[in-house]
């Protein structure tokens, strides 16, 4: 009888995949003392580094549906933690900035996010962590990832598109 080739533990792959999946969840869950969600805190990180992008750029830069990303833009106005300015020389293209109110709810939004980080990795010495993120982020650049987007980003907009052209032709 022979025995089988099969790996019986799981790959790096699945326990990156697991413990990603388990920070995702656990700072969506905790962005909900803000009432945020996940792409909100992202679209807020980005403008403070970036500040006055167009609504273009940012759909380019996350791989967002406009559409998307309008909804997005208009939850974090409406609280005014971002604003739109018209462009000067065209006016129908807006500059998205952050407000000091949103510079106010992304520094909350670190401080969730590292005891997040502080709870996830408590196993870890401050060296591994350190390793462990040059590893991560030279993986990133390896596959060609956008740096500091996250790749739920363009799933969802992958899902959105794909519904919408169903709808569009009468599929369900």
């Amino acid at each position: 009888m022979k025995m089988s080739q099969t790996r019986t533990e799981p790959g790096l792959a699945f326990l990156l995949s697991q413990t990603g999946f388990h920070a995702a969840n656990q700072f969506e869950e905790r962005l909900t003392a803000l009432d945020l969600k996940p792409q909100h805190a992202g679209l807020l990180r980005m403008l403070a580094s970036k500040p006055g992008l167009t609504q273009q750029a940012m759909c380019d830069i996350f791989g967002i549906h406009p559409s998307r990303l309008v909804a997005l833009l208009d939850e974090l106005a409406e609280r005014r933690l971002v604003e739109r300015r018209r462009h000067p020389s065209d006016r129908r293209s807006y500059h998205v900035h952050i407000t000091g109110p949103g510079i106010q709810a992304l520094d909350r939004i670190g401080a969730i996010a590292q005891k997040l980080e502080s709870d996830v990795f408590a196993a870890l010495s401050v060296a591994e962590r350190r390793q462990l993120s040059d590893m991560l982020e030279r993986i990133v650049a390896q596959q060609g990832m956008t740096w500091a987007v996250h790749p739920a980003y363009q799933k969802r907009v992958e899902s959105q598109r794909a519904s919408e052209d169903q709808r569009r032709r009468g599929i369900r």
